[in-house]
């Protein structure tokens, strides 16, 4: 599994890269500080992944629920 960081716009939809959205589109699991605001993107752009929050509230849970995905454990929603 790889890890991608790709900055998403903020305002307008459209001033996304093609590279961010090609990336979006073929991985497995998008952690997003704010899923209200990633998950407008997303549907704007009909991108279906699973969608994980993470900011400073919950950072140590999310990386659990991350590491247990990868070790093939139960996800964390």
């Amino acid at each position: 599994m790889k890890l991608y960081l790709i900055p998403t716009p903020i305002g307008n939809l459209a001033d996304i890269t093609l590279r961010a959205l090609e990336v979006l589109k073929s991985i497995d699991i998008i952690l997003a500080e704010d899923t209200r605001t990633s998950k407008v993107l997303l549907q704007h752009y009909q991108i279906q992944k699973p969608l994980w929050s993470y900011h400073q509230h919950n950072e140590h849970k999310a990386l659990q629920g991350l590491v247990a995905e990868l070790h093939g454990g139960k996800p964390w929603p």
